[in-house]
């Protein structure tokens, strides 16, 4: 049985789900007096909170101003992807080995949830339901650890990977990529289950690596600078400083 969150754990996941939905920029800092405020508590377990963040990756404590939510370079994010692929891979490859009836059918009917709103044609509404789809199989290898690591890993893409689904015509596609997995995983098919997961997310991550080459190779002309690139890269526009 699962021990209850404290305090300073109810706020460090109330925060990440600020990053992780794109509410909390790079850059911003996260002042404790006003966290304090919002969430109407002392500063102390708000400190131990950012504390936490500052420890998974999310956010930077630096000296003078405190809290600041942490961005990711290309590098950074197409690295991720390729450690997501393989993660998520062996989590479908597990699944399709120990899922249970009833997991199957949790299977089915959140595909058949995410089939429905991607003809609804609203991105950050699938987003949400696309989670909860990745969720059930990360359940359904059965192996607690790679679950919980493997979303850690999700967490810290999760802005990355929503953007995606603004792209034209991706959600139409994430959902054909879903129903081969679908079929891959009804059918107990380990390696195809595994390979398929690991293309689907490798799709995500492969539209930066032309980015990554060219911040690597030296030039005369002036360089993209890397949060445009990722921008480019995640096909949407780059907010103004």
């Amino acid at each position: 049985m699962a021990l209850p969150e404290t305090r300073s754990e109810q706020l460090a996941r109330a925060l990440e789900d600020d990053i992780c939905a794109g509410r909390a920029l790079p850059g911003m800092r996260l002042d404790e007096q006003v966290l304090a405020q919002r969430f109407g508590t002392s500063r102390t377990p708000v400190r131990e909170a950012l504390k936490m963040l500052a420890a998974q990756g999310f956010v930077e404590i630096r000296p003078r101003q405190g809290a600041v939510v942490v961005g990711l370079d290309v590098r950074q994010v197409l690295e991720l992807f390729e450690i997501m692929a393989v993660l998520e891979g062996l989590c479908a490859r597990l699944a399709a080995r120990r899922m249970t009836p009833a997991e199957r059918a949790d299977l089915l009917a959140v595909h058949a949830e995410c089939q429905r709103l991607a003809v609804a044609g609203d991105p950050d509404v699938y987003y949400a339901m696309n989670t909860r789809f990745h969720e059930v199989i990360y359940a359904g290898s059965h192996n607690r650890q790679l679950e919980e690591e493997t979303r850690r890993v999700r967490n810290r893409l999760s802005p990355y990977r929503r953007n995606q689904l603004h792209q034209l015509g991706r959600v139409a596609k994430s959902v054909q990529e879903h129903d081969d997995v679908v079929r891959a995983l009804l059918e107990g098919d380990p390696d195809r289950a595994e390979t398929l997961m690991r293309r689907h997310i490798g799709i995500q991550g492969d539209s930066l690596s032309d980015f990554v080459s060219n911040m690597s190779t030296p030039q005369a002309a002036p360089q993209t600078p890397p949060q445009a690139a990722l921008a480019g890269a995640l096909g949407r526009p780059t907010m103004a400083r």
